[in-house]
């Protein structure tokens, strides 16, 4: 946490050195500015995590017909998962925290995993279809060779894992074999020890679980996950209307189709593995993306508000979220473990 705050915080600091000038102040000066309009994207953003909410439940209580996930409960989790997922490369640390308290509402770990792996799969289809029109909006500005790069490999990555995806759902038994090797090394490192009878009978378990509850999205479940898809296009969609408000409350044109291209190339590199929550490649990728279009002098003002909703909003919420709900946790656990002496 520290390490993802200080990059951020650092990396703004010199955007906002290197562009905020006399014109600036100047500008703020002028009454141009619209604070409405930077409420109307934080608002935005508490209906992003709603949606994100929605699609989870969708996705939970397809994979299992017998657990009923509420739509509250479903969108407590996502609160839950944004602490972990800002401060860990890829927001990889957000599928666990989804994972463990979907397990706690009563689903399988298999059918959690199925249903949070459903939510990257999604993402990643509808986002591979978009970044052609990111690359042909920025086609003309794309000039500098590191953005390049990273774009580049961004959507390597991206279609890397979607095939490796698709080979673990082709061949489950291989997948058995690898995670038992997987994890009989790690118990080397664990006090408490299992059979190998038992870690084997449980890997297999979950894996046909989460193989079943993928198979169902796939073949029986497709409308349920045609419905799940049309809700992540509105989630995606949703998040990229927050930039488009902040320029109008900076007085800004909207640039609705430079700002929405910006915002499909930006998530594709902040979600390769670099720094804790992407810190400091956020910034700047959007001081790169924004600034072809957005003045100079406003730019690092734009890129600081943009991450205090999108980011620090999230970071804050998702702590006091993640503290209540593993406190309460833990109170149960400690409760039954009383009950059972």
């Amino acid at each position: 946490m520290l390490i993802a705050l200080i990059i951020s915080i650092a990396i703004t600091l010199i955007i906002l050195y290197f562009t905020i000038d006399a014109q600036t102040i100047a500008y703020f000066k002028s009454g141009k500015i619209r604070y409405d309009y930077f409420l109307a994207a934080i608002c935005v953003n508490i209906v992003y995590f709603f949606i994100w909410g929605l699609r989870l439940q969708i996705l939970s209580n397809a994979t299992d017909k017998t657990i009923h996930i509420g739509f509250i409960e479903s969108t407590k989790i996502v609160f839950a998962n944004l602490f972990l997922a800002d401060i860990t490369p890829s927001m990889a640390g957000g599928e666990p925290v989804r994972i463990y308290l979907l397990k706690k509402d009563g689903l399988s770990y298999g059918s959690a995993t199925a249903a949070v792996l459903g939510e990257r799969l999604l993402d990643a289809i509808f986002l591979l279809l978009c970044v052609p029109f990111g690359f042909y909006v920025f086609s003309r500005h794309l000039n500098n060779a590191m953005i390049q790069i990273g774009l580049s490999f961004a959507v390597f990555i991206f279609i890397l894992v979607f095939v490796v995806f698709i080979i673990s759902l082709r061949y489950p038994e291989k997948i058995k074999h690898l995670l038992f090797r997987i994890a009989t090394k790690l118990q080397r490192f664990s006090r408490k020890k299992t059979s190998k009878y038992k870690l084997m009978n449980r890997i297999s378990d979950e894996i046909d679980s989460f193989h079943q509850s993928m198979m169902f999205f796939i073949k029986e479940g497709k409308k349920t996950f045609f419905l799940a898809g049309i809700v992540t296009a509105l989630f995606w969609i949703t998040g990229w209307i927050i930039p488009i408000l902040l320029l109008l409350g900076l007085g800004l044109p909207p640039s609705i189709i430079a700002s929405c291209a910006a915002q499909i190339l930006l998530i594709v590199i902040v979600m390769m593995p670099t720094t804790p929550g992407s810190s400091g490649v956020s910034e700047g990728v959007l001081a790169a993306l924004y600034g072809v279009f957005v003045p100079a002098s406003l730019l690092g003002v734009f890129i600081l508000l943009f991450r205090l909703i999108t980011y620090y909003m999230g970071l804050i919420i998702g702590a006091i979220f993640q503290y209540r709900i593993f406190n309460h946790v833990a109170s149960f656990s400690m409760d039954m473990i009383e009950q059972e002496k």
